[in-house]
């Protein structure tokens, strides 16, 4: 995923990106508000998941909306993807869906964070995610940001994740620990 903004590093409070960031965010603002209200066809769902990540959405991905994200633009979907009502994909660092992926409901996939320095805390650490192929990410799990989530892995329901998950796992808890190997 090409990036506009640093990755794994700081990005201080009135640094310039952050104009880029709100520009962005005001763009996107009124497409992603369609997600979250009213009903849509698959295709107009696909047709403005295309227009905010200005990235082509394939006509296979299904979503029960509503559907949030504060950004909008670093998301990359694959084929065959479901997303399950109100998930919210944080994805200012960088999210990747790849094919098959499933998303239950309520799922968050975060990947922003921010200084536990109380003089930097209104900077910026942006760490993508992926969820590779295959994978299901229960209802209610949350995704912390820099995490894999490797192909055919599940997280279960309700599971918090803050390190890479192996391909072939069961994962679930808080923090999320692995339940069982060899899928």
């Amino acid at each position: 995923m090409n990036h506009a903004f640093p990755i794994n590093e700081l990005i201080p409070a009135g640094s310039p990106v952050y104009d880029e960031i709100h520009r962005i965010v005001d763009e996107n603002t009124p497409h992603i508000a369609k997600l979250g209200s009213g009903p849509r066809s698959a295709a107009e769902i696909c047709a403005l998941l295309s227009q905010i990540t200005q990235t082509p959405v394939d006509e296979s991905l299904r979503v029960n909306l509503p559907l949030y994200s504060d950004f909008g633009r670093h998301l990359r979907i694959g084929k065959n993807v479901f997303i399950n009502t109100c998930v919210v994909l944080v994805d200012l660092g960088g999210i990747t869906l790849e094919d098959n992926v499933l998303l239950g409901p309520c799922a968050n996939i975060i990947t922003v964070n921010h200084p536990a320095d109380p003089a930097q805390r209104r900077g910026l650490i942006l760490k993508p995610v992926v969820i590779r192929k295959n994978a299901w990410i229960g209802a209610g799990a949350t995704i912390l940001p820099g995490v894999t989530v490797g192909e055919n892995a599940i997280v279960a329901a309700g599971a918090v994740v803050s390190k890479d998950v192996p391909p072939n796992t069961v994962v679930g808890g808080v923090p999320a620990k692995i339940i069982k190997s060899a899928l």
